[in-house]
């Protein structure tokens, strides 16, 4: 899979294209979702990159986060101003608004999901040892009752 940012450059360059070629934002919604994903990508390689083995030296890692961040700084920025020039101030502050709350809505289903799995998990380990236990009571009412009858 490519690099974050390298899909952000190709994300927006796209973007600039189209909107050179005469399309308007609204039909670019997928090519936006990309620079977005790829941006907010970006943004979160640092930690995953900082728990990888393969991470280089410090300062290393710290250039190179720093270069990629900065570099999706840019193309956001550059993607407001084709957006304000093309749909205006108000469209950017929708856009901005509408893309932190279906942030939190992903969030808030995946936290959602996380606790379903986990309830989950718990029920069936919970009646597992339901389930050992009366076998258990099972095996020795079983061997109490061959006990009393004599043939054990």
């Amino acid at each position: 899979m490519p690099e974050p940012i390298t899909m952000a450059i190709a994300a927006f360059g796209a973007i600039k294209t189209a909107v050179g070629a005469g399309k308007s934002i609204a039909e670019l919604g997928k090519d936006i979702g990309t620079l977005f994903d790829a941006i907010d990508d970006c943004r979160n390689a640092h930690t995953k990159k900082k728990d990888s083995v393969f991470r280089g030296s410090a300062n290393e890692q710290a250039l190179d986060t720093f270069v990629k961040l900065q570099e999706a700084k840019d193309l956001e920025n550059n993607l407001r101003e084709i957006i304000i020039a093309t749909r205006g101030f108000n469209a950017w502050q929708e856009l901005i608004a509408l893309r932190s709350q279906i942030r939190r809505e992903r969030k808030e289903q995946q936290e959602a999901l996380e606790r379903q799995q986990e309830e989950r998990f718990d029920a069936i380990v919970m009646y597992g040892i339901i389930g050992v236990v009366l076998l258990i009571f099972l095996g020795l009412g079983t061997l109490i009752l061959l006990g009393m009858t004599g043939r054990i």
